[in-house]
């Protein structure tokens, strides 16, 4: 097998010698480009035709995996033998393929610039030919693709030598070619070359789009053609030709070079975390980054990693929050830090949860959370319009399976008091003193009643949590603040100025998910140690997700921090919403998974 050509060069071929009249040319040449015209109308499918028969062992498709890989192996084996290296080291480039695409796409159709000569790089995820003398490759790279048009007219190899090369070009491989752009007879921008090389072959055989039936092919294609899919539309999975999870999840290479939509949703990902980025330092914000492990898990209310430090022989956590870290970071006089990182919870995974996920916090002296419900319908309104061109976006928020629901992110967002609307909604008079045992049996009572789901311990967080969810949360489709959390769900918040028993503290809702938490902050160290202190109660009765007491924040409060604000948020739910991804795995590039037997 031959993986490079020294060139290609534009000769005629035999028919095309100097003893034919000119008019045999021009009838020649009119045959000619009417077989490239029948050529590119015909499309592989699953005729049993000898033909296409002929075709698809060509390609491969009848043989089985583990062959496919011995004899590619084979093959590598023999070139280095005869001293060909079939990886090089290097392939010059003189544009990307969308550079190609911006450049060029303006030719008319049947155009050619034979003049110019352009180098590409990419990979080859289709080939198709029924002709020795023609064939047609897709190239992709960096999420976008053109047609390659290899036309025997324009080598200098004999017609077997020809059909030998390209029977060897597999898809998978990834080659370089340089040639001349052109449109095709049907108006698809191409690159025709004059040489082509593989750099790197792909040993293992790739996935095809799997359909049953030509009418489902031809509906498959329609519906590929006619889904172009960007952020805030929803997505159609049934277009991707890897579908298996596991092995998307597993193998997310074969998922990114195979699905188109793959790319675009990480690509928006990118996005969002940009335009947040963007967003903070155009308001004076600085970004940091605080420890990844430390000696004390706090800043959240969740269940710790632990680790050990071998030389300093002491267990560490696994940080659940930069919370804590950025507040000294505003003490020390940094009034607006942001940070976007890793933190990790050894908690549940399901459709919105998992062990490690990207949080977006920002700090800010010298404001309170009514100044950071403002800055965050601001910050999530001009995002999804900059990036959906609307405030509307489409979810498939129940799955695949059931109709999207429509999101709509206008400003400014609906705001509701926690308290006051579950007792609204259940028609209840919760105990003003929420830490006394007699509200502790209320809300127990209350959730017997409503058959609201609360596993032990049976503390009044857990059941104002569950209460919280029953009837508030499922009301929350288009963005939500619950606002006025009790002191004894927020023992970082600050207390509320003008409702005891309650806190300045938010949570922004959006299709029954939390998306951030936000407060303002609790300046005062012996409250602080107080709260702290109440905290340690839940834990003592089972709740291992309740906060512990880190002293070396306390001692740092004592030392003046000013009124402040702070905000997380979830990137990876946030990037959920705008890519019509419900599950979470879908915008994580490398997701916890159970391993394999």
């Amino acid at each position: 097998m031959q993986l490079s050509m020294d060139s290609f060069v534009s000769e005629p071929g035999p028919a095309s010698s100097e003893t034919l009249s000119n008019n045999a040319l021009k009838r020649e040449r009119r045959a000619r480009e009417r077989q490239v015209r029948e050529e590119e109308k015909k499309k592989v499918t699953t005729n049993k035709t000898p033909e296409n028969q002929r075709q698809q062992v060509a390609n491969n498709d009848t043989m089985d995996p583990s062959q496919f890989l011995s004899n590619r192996i084979k093959s590598l084996a023999l070139l280095k033998e005869s001293g060909v290296n079939p990886y090089p080291h290097k392939f010059d480039i003189s544009m990307s393929i969308t550079e190609f695409i911006d450049k060029y796409r303006s030719l008319h159709v049947g155009e050619h610039v034979e003049n110019t000569e352009i180098s590409l790089a990419g990979r080859i995820l289709n080939k198709r030919s029924s002709s020795s003398k023609l064939y047609f490759y897709d190239l992709h790279g960096n999420g976008a693709k053109i047609q390659v048009m290899a036309d025997a007219r324009h080598s200098n190899m004999d017609e077997n030598e020809f059909c030998k090369y390209h029977s060897g070009v597999k898809r998978g491989d990834i080659v370089g070619i340089c040639g001349f752009p052109g449109k095709s007879q049907r108006g698809e921008l191409s690159i025709f070359p004059r040489s082509l090389v593989v750099l790197t072959p792909c040993l293992h055989m790739l996935p095809r789009h799997t359909v049953t039936s030509n009418s489902d092919e031809a509906q498959s294609k329609k519906k590929t053609r006619n889904h172009s899919w960007t952020p805030g539309i929803t997505r159609n999975p049934e277009t991707n030709i890897l579908r298996d999870q596991e092995t998307r999840y597993r193998q997310r290479y074969l998922d990114l070079m195979l699905n188109s939509e793959v790319q675009k949703i990480f690509r928006t990902r990118a996005k969002i975390i940009s335009y947040s980025r963007d967003f903070l330092d155009n308001l004076g914000f600085i970004e940091v980054e605080t420890p990844a492990m430390t000696m004390t898990a706090g800043g959240a209310a969740a269940r710790p990693f632990i680790t050990h430090h071998n030389e300093l022989n002491m267990k560490l956590y696994m940080r659940i929050s930069p919370e804590l870290y950025l507040k000294k970071l505003v003490v020390g006089g940094l009034d607006r830090v942001y940070e976007i990182g890793k933190v990790f919870r050894n908690e549940g995974m399901d459709l919105t949860h998992l062990p490690e996920f990207t949080m977006f916090e920002f700090y800010m002296a010298y404001a309170d959370y009514n100044d950071l419900m403002g800055i965050i319908e601001k910050l999530l309104s001009g995002m999804v319009k900059e990036m959906t061109g609307s405030h509307k976006i489409k979810y498939h928020g129940n799955g695949f399976d059931s109709e999207p629901v429509e999101i709509d992110f206008t400003p400014p967002f609906r705001r509701i008091d926690l308290i006051e609307e579950i007792e609204s909604r259940a028609n209840l008079s919760i105990p003003k003193d929420l830490s006394s045992e007699t509200a502790n049996k209320f809300l127990l009572e209350a959730c017997e009643i409503f058959d609201v789901k609360c596993l032990a311990p049976h503390t009044t967080t857990r059941l104002l949590d569950k209460l919280v969810g029953h009837f508030l949360e499922e009301t929350c489709i288009n963005p939500t603040f619950i606002i006025n959390h009790p002191e004894i769900m927020s023992p970082l918040a600050k207390w509320h100025r003008s409702k005891p028993g309650l806190t300045e503290r938010f949570e922004l809702f959006v299709n029954k998910k939390e998306l951030c938490n936000a407060y303002t902050e609790l300046n005062d160290p012996q409250v602080q140690r107080q709260r702290f202190a109440e905290q340690l109660k839940d834990r003592q009765l089972g709740d291992d997700e309740a906060m512990v007491l880190d002293e070396s924040f306390c001692s740092c409060l004592e030392y003046g921090l000013p009124p402040t604000a702070g905000l997380g948020m979830g990137i990876d739910r946030l990037a959920m919403l705008l890519t019509d991804s419900p599950n979470v795995k879908e915008v994580i590039l490398f997701p916890a998974m159970k391993p394999q037997d």
